[in-house]
């Protein structure tokens, strides 16, 4: 049986004292951020209320989504009532032009997954059709520069969504189309970072995932000051924007 000495086992119970500690800061800030919102919910009104100019901040929380009515003479593959937990990819022939959609969360991977669904097309797309609740920015921005790169346009029907990430997606296009009563929409992200980690970290994980999207909203010809709307929407609520907003920060080329 081997016997540590003195030093090595009170380094030992250090250690283990400290991973402790970390854990403990960890889960103490996690519920620094969590907490807030379960104790005071947004009391904003539902994400199915119609919106005007002034009153565009909705409840958000992906689990609630209500599903919408698809029109099948307006989308190639209809939209789906449960969205999927990661984006599914479907490409489709639609009036003679080859299109793919793009439906679900944005999972992390999901970036990977669309480059080789995208390698794997015979025929490159022309469109893609949007309709996803958001999720991971890092994959969203992989995706949209690929689609950029391929030079797909993007186009949204009556009864799609495009919240939280997806707009990005969106952002893509060579061209941009959106249905008017098609929901888009924004709010802060949390770039994958951990909130519990020093705040010093965090905020540095912040202002770089921050300076990531808006120098990827100029290179797609998206005016960055559509950021504001995000910076000042909390997580657990939503901004949804005019269709004269999504003109005015060019996030859409044309109207159906």
């Amino acid at each position: 049986m081997t016997t540590l000495s003195p030093n090595t086992g009170r380094t030992l119970r250090w250690i283990f004292a400290a991973q402790i500690a970390f854990a403990a800061v960890l889960i103490g800030a996690d519920l620094t951020r969590i907490l807030p919102t379960l104790l005071t919910p947004s009391n904003a009104p539902e994400l199915t209320q119609p919106i005007g100019p002034g009153d565009q901040t909705r409840r958000f929380s992906p689990a609630d989504l209500a599903p919408r009515t698809a029109n099948p003479n307006t989308r190639p593959i209809p939209s789906t009532s449960d969205m999927p937990s990661r984006l599914d990819f479907v490409a489709a022939d639609w009036n003679g032009t080859p299109v793919i959609t793009l439906t679900g969360d944005i999972a992390p991977g999901d970036a990977q997954r669309f480059a080789d669904f995208l390698a794997a097309q015979t025929t490159p797309p022309v469109t893609a059709f949007l309709n996803s609740p958001g999720g991971s920015v890092i994959d969203a921005l992989a995706i949209g520069r690929a689609m950029r790169a391929a030079g797909i346009k993007t186009e949204m029907t009556a009864s799609d969504i495009c919240l939280s990430a997806c707009p990005y997606l969106l952002a893509a296009g060579t061209t941009r189309t959106a249905d008017p009563e098609a929901l888009i929409g924004v709010h802060q992200h949390y770039f994958g970072e951990n909130t519990a980690l020093p705040a010093f970290l965090a905020v540095s994980d912040i202002q770089r995932g921050q300076g990531e999207v808006m120098r990827y909203l100029a290179d797609m010809g998206v005016d960055p000051l559509i950021m504001q709307h995000a910076l000042t929407t909390p997580p657990d609520e939503i901004y949804l924007l005019t269709p004269s907003e999504l003109e005015t920060y060019n996030l859409t080329t044309s109207h159906q």
